[in-house]
């Protein structure tokens, strides 16, 4: 758990210097507000995959546990 909370961190702060250099896409999209979308759309995604693989190695975990009792 420690191991995927450091790692969100550090994509989290990757994430926001990589927002706060400026480019010239971005600026249009800034400029019309869709980038908070295309952000939006981005992290859901993003912890989307993070939950169904803490749930995915949850249920591995407990097939593991299983078998070594059998």
């Amino acid at each position: 758990m420690r191991k995927i909370v450091s790692t969100i961190f550090v994509l989290l702060l990757t994430v926001t210097s990589l927002l706060a250099q400026p480019e010239q896409g971005g600026d249009f999209l800034r400029s019309i507000g869709k980038i908070y979308v295309v952000v939006g759309v981005l992290v859901t995604i993003f912890l989307g995959i993070v939950l169904f693989l803490a749930w995915l190695e949850r249920r591995v975990s407990e097939l593991e546990i299983h078998f070594k009792e059998e």
